[in-house]
């Protein structure tokens, strides 16, 4: 994490379920799926080899790239939470924190006023601090390895847009969070926890109609055999979506995604116009199963459950270090108690350093329900092919083959072998039932 603590960054994600409104795609000619030789189905069909012959489409110099890519990732994991624990030393040690709530506090006389005022300034004033690793990871990085697509202007009117967002939510996020701490006396924690997970549900909720079309345009998807397609597979897996729409992430990455998110009235199907342009039909219904699984399953829910129970835990180590670090420091600091503002970098350092430890957990707790989603959508999509070209696809930017050990500490996805490799079983056990596709 980037210097922003850890459970801010969960609202964060909620809020990036992108969708759009520009003129209308259209696909000129759809791409074609190629099966490689190795794979293709036959009474002789083998699924490791299969495996082998679709992770052999990537090229030594892709595979080396994408290795790369995904190692340095690693760490910048481990130098976003150093940078993240000195930018809360600086808030703290020359007394920034305490100036900041001091300023909060000759604004009117509402402790609530007093808290969003803080609030405001530290996501400000975080966001500054963390500015030069955030243009790096984010836009420079993106460039090197040939995921980015967009400009720097583009990229930083996102990065303010986003700003906007995260003071106007994270605001009301640490509000709620202070208020409970200050009222709920000992066993805030666990109340706290119960806050921040009302408040993702509340975010996913508004998210796909209301946030997600601040980052990109959208537009219904026309009329056609993919549209045709998608609804179909909503249809029989009771979503209840009125439409299917594409958004314009090719101004911003290279990347190809969907989702199908929201809640009753805000359910929205979305795909990306990458995922339109550079993919098959086939690969279009694999990617389309696997989100339906993830809503289905109810996957957001789930995960947001989870994620509550491990975030009880870490506002109980908070609970259990704060004090002690203000016995020690609180003086030198200007933080009062637990319920001081001033105090929200040593809360955000003390949860950037639980979840540190949490990574293997939390990023099995999605792998799982990846997995999870993945033979769903294989089951609904039926298109084994497809969905092992698209796990081809991630591996531009993922490493395709890590270690049993790499994968369970730094894989919140599976990887693209073990991905291909459960397609490959899943045609071997439903051969007869397979579409002829052309050989590559």
């Amino acid at each position: 994490m980037s210097g922003r603590f850890v459970w801010l960054n969960a609202f964060s994600v909620a809020l990036l379920m992108l969708l759009i409104d520009i003129p209308l795609w259209a696909q000129e000619a759809p791409v074609s799926l190629d099966i490689p030789a190795g794979a293709l189905a036959g009474t002789d069909f083998d699924v490791d080899r299969a495996t082998d012959a679709y992770v052999a489409l990537l090229s030594e110099e892709q595979r080396a790239k994408s290795d790369a890519y995904m190692e340095g990732g690693y760490w910048l994991e481990l130098w976003g939470f150093l940078y993240g624990l000195a930018a809360a030393w600086l808030l703290l040690h020359f007394r920034i924190s305490a100036s900041m709530r001091d300023l909060a506090e000759r604004i009117g006389k509402w402790n609530w006023l007093h808290t969003l005022a803080y609030a405001v300034q530290y996501i400000v004033v975080t966001t500054i601090l963390v500015f030069p690793l955030t243009l790096y990871q984010g836009f420079f990085r993106e460039h090197q390895y040939e995921l980015a697509t967009h400009n720097f202007a583009g990229w930083f009117s996102d990065q303010m847009t986003g700003l906007m967002v995260g003071a106007i939510l994270g605001s009301l996020a640490l509000l709620g969070i202070y208020t409970v701490i200050r009222k709920a006396g000992q066993l805030w924690w666990i109340w706290a926890s119960v806050a921040s997970v009302a408040f993702i549900f509340f975010t996913s909720f508004i998210s796909p109609v209301y946030i997600a079309p601040l980052f990109n345009d959208y537009q219904t998807l026309e009329d056609g055999p993919v549209r045709d397609q998608i609804m179909s597979m909503a249809r029989a897996n009771d979503i209840r979506a009125d439409d299917v729409y594409w958004f314009d992430a090719s101004r911003q990455t290279n990347r190809i995604s969907a989702n199908v998110s929201g809640f009753l009235n805000t359910t929205r199907i979305s795909l990306n116009d990458n995922l339109l342009e550079r993919t098959s039909p086939e690969e279009i219904q694999a990617v389309m199963g696997h989100e339906m699984g993830h809503y289905i399953l109810n996957h957001g829910a789930k995960l947001v459950m989870q994620f509550g129970l491990v975030l009880v835990g870490g506002f109980a180590f908070v609970n259990w270090g704060f004090g002690r670090a203000l016995a020690r420091w609180g003086e030198n600091w200007g933080v009062r108690d637990i319920g001081d503002t001033a105090g929200l970098p040593l809360l955000g350092a003390a949860l950037s350093v639980y979840f540190l430890i949490m990574t293997p957990l939390t990023n099995s707790i999605i792998r799982v329900a990846e997995v999870e989603a993945d033979n769903y959508g294989l089951n609904v999509a039926g298109q084994p092919d497809g969905f092992a070209r698209v796990a081809m696809r991630l591996s531009e930017y993922r490493k395709i083959s890590p270690g049993p050990f790499e994968e369970f500490l730094f894989y919140d996805h599976p990887s693209g072998r073990n991905r291909v490799h459960m397609a490959m079983l899943w045609k071997a056990e439903h051969q007869e039932s397979e579409p002829e596709t052309k050989q590559e």
